[in-house]
């Protein structure tokens, strides 16, 4: 049975986020028998041609007022200004009633402020850029938002990570629609994985202190960054910072927003982030220049945080040397 499947533009909405998807299930169309096709839309916040963000422009089929069709799928795009811009009480109040019509619903990139302000995500879980996730959590506090995620399904919610995510969610919601292999066609059509190892935080800039610059906790995170293959334990820190262990902890977990010790960490990671990405060094080399027992330790603490061992991110990211 033929799907139809809608996305939602406005003024400076970013144009991959819409032709990302569109091109999945256009591609997916020729793997498809006539009557599994998808039938795309683009919905218009504001009628007539719709300006992106990078200058493009694009033209709906109809204008929000006018789309009262049961969508098998109804995305939102996301924009860079989106996490500011209020479209208003009537199409807020039509947002509701087409994604309590579709079988799924959700959003690409940051479109999920589109969702927010709609009151679709109290009490649910999603993902969004990286770059708006704390912004996100602060405007919804009922909703759990995971930062690190490509995408995210939440019953029939579907939310994807920053811009070319939106590829990636698709391709995952084709998979449940029609199977693995046509996904895997589509993705090799498009020359992108079906699904790509790690999540947004190996794409996220690197560590930013957030004490205030002239504290105390603000010189001892300059410490560590100087001093990253030291031992850097409480003690240590707690005695750079002239403080007891004890009070130490207490003052940098309340300015910092992290304990020292995942602040240590994640200084560590990045640290060998650069390092991966600027030099040819061997792993054992990287790992002890940045604080690391060993390699093995580095790839776990990788693994965990980014969800990709180093050399896995040194294949993607790595300068051409």
């Amino acid at each position: 049975m033929e799907k139809s499947v809608a996305i939602v533009i406005f003024t400076g909405a970013q144009s991959l986020d819409v032709s990302g998807p569109m091109d999945v299930f256009c591609e997916a169309n020729r793997f498809l028998a006539a009557q599994d096709r998808y039938r795309l839309e683009v919905i218009g916040v504001e009628r007539g041609a719709t300006s992106c963000s990078n200058g493009m422009s694009l033209n709906s089929h109809c204008h929000f007022s006018e789309a009262s069709e049961a969508y098998d799928l109804l995305l939102v795009a996301g924009g860079p200004q989106l996490p500011f811009m209020d479209f208003g009480p009537a199409f807020n109040a039509w947002l509701r009633e087409a994604c309590s019509r579709a079988r799924r619903f959700g959003s690409i990139c940051n479109g999920a402020f589109m969702l927010a302000r709609a009151g679709l995500l109290d009490g649910r879980t999603v993902t969004t850029h990286w770059g708006d996730a704390s912004a996100l959590a602060q405007m919804c506090p009922s909703t759990r938002v995971e930062a690190d995620r490509l995408y995210v399904q939440d019953g029939e919610l579907y939310t994807s990570a920053g811009v070319t995510a939106g590829i990636d969610l698709s391709l995952f919601l084709l998979a449940q629609d029609h199977g693995p292999d046509v996904a895997l066609n589509v993705a090799k059509r498009l020359v992108v994985f079906t699904q790509r190892s790690g999540g947004q935080s190996q794409f996220s800039p690197f560590l930013a202190p957030h004490a205030e610059p002239t504290s105390t906790v603000a010189q001892v995170q300059a410490y560590v960054l100087a001093n990253l293959n030291a031992d850097l334990g409480i003690a240590d820190l707690a005695n750079a910072a002239n403080m007891s262990p004890r009070n130490f902890s207490r003052v940098f977990s309340r300015e910092a927003k992290v304990t020292p010790a995942e602040f240590v960490e994640q200084a560590r990671v990045d640290a060998a982030r650069v390092m991966l990405e600027s030099t040819r060094a061997p792993l054992k080399t990287v790992a002890y220049q940045c604080g690391f027992r060993d390699a093995q330790h580095m790839r776990s603490v990788f693994n965990r945080r980014l969800g990709v061992t180093p050399q896995q991110f040194r294949l993607n990211f790595a300068a051409m040397l």
